[in-house]
């Protein structure tokens, strides 16, 4: 089967596979290419291609959708990272999705008091002045 990753900026990885392994909302699944077509929620896992001469891709995603239609197998995630292997993969998860969760926790923080500080202003604004 054909598998293609999608990140939305870039394509993480495209190319035949024997056989996938991934991690839905409810529970882990294999495919061989003659699985009955399907969409998949993802859930933030390990994503596992087993190539024709046995080697593996493992990938580290992010929450996302997998959608099998006959031989072809699209799966579009958030964030994604290929790793040589489970201990080099943990590394890399850690590194790019563990900080970049926290740049976002940062910059959400900021939004929010800008928005209060807007919603105040506001206020001041339908308050009657008095003379």
């Amino acid at each position: 089967m054909q598998v293609t990753l999608r990140l939305p900026t870039r394509t993480l990885h495209q190319g035949p596979a024997s056989r996938l392994f991934a991690e839905a909302e409810n529970g882990a699944f294999g495919m061989l290419p003659n699985h009955v077509d399907f969409v998949a929620a993802l859930v933030p896992s390990v994503l596992i291609l087993t190539l024709a001469d046995g080697g593996e891709h493992i990938f580290g995603i992010d929450e996302g959708i997998l959608v099998k239609k006959g031989h072809r197998v699209d799966v579009a995630i958030r964030r994604g990272v290929r790793g040589a292997d489970l201990a080099s993969l943990r590394e890399t998860v850690q590194r790019n999705f563990i900080e970049i969760d926290e740049d976002e926790r940062v910059a959400r923080s900021a939004l929010s008091r800008l928005e209060a500080g807007i919603v105040r202003r506001f206020a001041d604004l339908q308050r009657p002045r008095t003379p």
